[in-house]
């Protein structure tokens, strides 16, 4: 073996030095601020309902007596706020205006996001990817995070500059996977699966959304995108079925209305296990 020069960036050793260097990245948290456990909610592909499932998650843990956030990194197309009613809320700043403080919805989730620094939340915000990536670790190190029990990061499809600076700067625990059942759904996985695993990113599972639809009348699940192929799909991956969310009006009734907190959910009781586990 060749003698260490410190250079990593020209080495393909992986030795303890490597090991240590990943950690290179991390930003600090401050001083004042407390984050036990940091899951980031991510997807292949986009329009699946990683915001829904955030929220969701979010809401178990708090109703479960933990002190909860939600960090939505989505920063060109947050929707968090509007799901727990605080859309036309704004942030504040400490008295030494150094951190800002997250807005806290009517049951103590605490959120930071982007649409709460706006003016108007249908503002858009028109920033490159360096910026965007820069506003996400500011979210992290630069807010009052007090106590927090579980840090919820609500991250935008793909596996690009947010997802990496996320797996990067934070001190990510874990991540749940969503999907949706089509036949996209094998390559949306593997695609997050095989980002996570690069990266050392414990999984914690995959939720299907849109799952199926229950009959009023007899209660069949009815396959509106056809037959799932996800639990095939994560025994390929050795990971575990979370959740499967149904089509229901109540759901989206909910999210649009700002009350995700008391939306009835007993179908999402294994994926809120699998984040107390941790």
């Amino acid at each position: 073996m060749s003698e260490c020069n410190h250079d990593c960036g020209s080495c393909s050793a992986d030795c303890g030095s490597r090991k240590a260097d990943k950690n290179d990245f991390r930003e600090a948290l401050a001083p004042e601020s407390s984050v036990k456990k940091v899951i980031g909610i991510v997807s292949g592909k986009g329009g699946v309902g990683k915001s829904l499932v955030t929220s969701m998650l979010a809401v178990s843990m708090n109703r479960k007596g933990k002190r909860t956030a939600i960090l939505d990194a989505d920063i060109t197309g947050p929707s968090i706020p509007m799901a727990f009613g605080a859309a036309h809320e704004s942030i504040g700043t400490t008295p030494d205006g150094k951190l800002m403080i997250p807005v806290k919805s009517l049951e103590g989730v605490e959120i930071m996001s982007a649409n709460l620094l706006l003016e108007n939340e249908t503002d858009p915000i028109i920033w490159r990817g360096p910026v965007i990536a820069g506003a996400v670790k500011q979210f992290w190190s630069e807010t009052l995070w007090q106590d927090i029990d579980y840090m919820f990061v609500d991250m935008p499809p793909g596996t690009g500059d947010v997802p990496l600076t996320v797996f990067q700067s934070l001190p990510v625990d874990g991540i749940i996977i969503v999907t949706s059942p089509q036949e996209l759904v094998g390559m949306i996985v593997t695609k997050a699966v095989n980002m996570a695993r690069k990266m050392d990113i414990p999984i914690l599972g995959v939720v299907e959304n849109m799952s199926y639809l229950e009959c009023p009348d007899c209660g069949k699940q009815i396959h509106v995108f056809g037959e799932s192929h996800l639990d095939e799909e994560a025994a390929a991956q050795n990971i575990p079925v979370l959740a499967k969310i149904p089509i229901q009006p109540s759901i989206a009734q909910a999210v649009d209305g700002g009350r995700v907190e008391y939306l009835d959910m007993p179908w999402f009781e294994g994926a809120a296990k699998a984040v107390e586990s941790l």
